[in-house]
């Protein structure tokens, strides 16, 4: 008996759906579990876990932060760079901050729960605490030496032209003083929580200010990944960061410098990325070789 064209049509197309649902649901994954359950793969199918002890304390592959309870850097450790993933390196949250180069005028309401701080802002408050922890010049440009965003709003007589009326620091609350006093010849006043300037018809203006064109403190201190997860830092990261630890840990500085080499990767392929520090690895051998007094 010949069935009609349209249902030997579905019962292919059944075939088709069986067959694929085997073969990609089934098979394939069940294939790539026996991979890596092969000898030198297991590992890395893992996660790349790092144990010590007998105690599983990380992850190669995942970053995480060296703080106290209340998230303070913890001296005798390397810090790794920022994270915006969760509560910082939180795998179940990975993600960036979604903010951008034009992110310079913080929200503030007087309120912390919905008060917010642009990325500039974020970006001078890290450097700012990073030159003070390990003793450089934390200054950016476009920073206040508060760490904030340098930032004023503008206000002009007709809108965008003719003599300035008024300008704001739109980032710079009391009993904050003004990064600058004046703005061609007009005081400067300080930002009132709740205000919207740039609504209020201010024009955005970033000032440089006299900080060095090539910070001391490198962006990989002061920006966070764009997985949040990222378990490296720059050699350059590192390197502003030797002192400390070895004072800390009453250690040489050049024995320090010598594990932070070995913990340096390089370029995948000898051409991709940048040459890396895995922090968590660095922090172990810190341990073993140099303990904590």
């Amino acid at each position: 008996m010949r069935l009609p064209s349209w249902l030997s049509q579905h019962l292919a197309a059944l075939r088709a759906v069986l067959v694929f649902t085997v073969l990609l649901g089934l098979v394939y994954p069940l294939a790539l579990v026996a991979v890596g359950r092969i000898p030198g793969l297991d590992g890395k199918a893992d996660g790349s876990l790092i144990e010590v002890g007998g105690r599983t304390v990380g992850s190669s592959l995942i970053g995480q932060s060296f703080t106290d309870a209340d998230g303070n850097p913890v001296p005798r450790y390397f810090q790794s760079r920022p994270s915006a993933a969760g509560d910082g390196y939180d795998p179940t949250s990975t993600s960036a901050s979604n903010l951008g180069p034009e992110s310079v005028v913080d929200t503030i309401t007087g309120d912390e729960e919905t008060s917010a701080q642009s990325l500039l802002t974020q970006v001078c408050a890290r450097s700012k605490a990073v030159g003070e922890l390990d003793g450089v010049d934390g200054r950016r440009p476009y920073c206040t030496p508060d760490g904030v965003g340098a930032v004023l709003a503008v206000f002009r007589a007709d809108g965008l032209t003719g003599r300035i009326t008024r300008v704001v620091s739109v980032n710079q609350v009391a009993p904050a003083t003004p990064f600058v006093s004046t703005w061609q010849g007009v005081p400067v006043e300080l930002a009132r929580p709740g205000q919207d300037y740039v609504a209020e018809g201010g024009v955005v203006t970033p000032v440089r200010g006299d900080a060095p064109a090539e910070p001391a403190v490198p962006a990989d201190a002061v920006t966070a990944s764009g997985s949040g997860l990222d378990p490296h830092i720059s050699p350059a990261y590192a390197e502003i960061q030797v002192a400390r630890v070895a004072r800390e840990r009453g250690a040489d500085p050049a024995a320090i410098r010598r594990l932070v080499e070995e913990h340096t990767t390089g370029r995948s392929l000898g051409f991709m990325g940048e040459p890396g520090v895995n922090v968590l690895e660095l922090n172990l051998a810190l341990d073993g070789a140099f303990p904590a007094r």
